[in-house]
């Protein structure tokens, strides 16, 4: 049995691109028979407002779970009760790699918050572009 991660977000197509970067994952493909997004929606009578209603993401490997983007028309209103530890380093919390993924998720609109150092680990809690929060570590 397997599950699926699923975000509210005022932007799916954008917050799909910046979890597919943090996270090593590719957009969802189109369904078998359409060689884009444009061409099943297109086929299934979806009105240009709504085509952002919704996007995916997928482990290009098929290990991970999906994670799935919908759109809500509410913005966020408090701290996440859940969030994604993205293991940048595989578990050995080495600092470069931390510092190196960061900077990359950085340049995609991500806000670093808060570094931690304990004898647990390391990890920088940052900010997506609309505000979730996330650990990298």
């Amino acid at each position: 049995m397997g599950f699926q991660v699923t975000m509210d977000a005022a932007d799916p197509a954008k917050q799909a691109e910046f979890w597919a970067q943090a996270l090593g994952y590719v957009l969802q493909p189109p369904p078998p028979g359409f060689d884009s997004w444009e061409a099943f929606l297109d086929k299934m009578n979806v009105p240009q407002e709504a085509r952002n209603s919704r996007s995916a993401i997928v482990d290009p490997a098929g290990v991970g779970s999906r994670v799935f983007f919908q759109q809500v028309p509410e913005g966020k209103t408090a701290k996440n009760r859940v969030h994604i530890d993205v293991n940048a380093s595989n578990g050995t919390h080495d600092r470069a790699l931390v510092a190196a993924h960061v900077a990359k998720l950085e340049g995609l609109g991500a806000q670093r918050v808060e570094e931690f150092d304990d004898p647990l680990g390391y990890w920088i809690t940052m900010l997506d572009p609309e505000g979730n929060e996330f650990c990298v570590q």
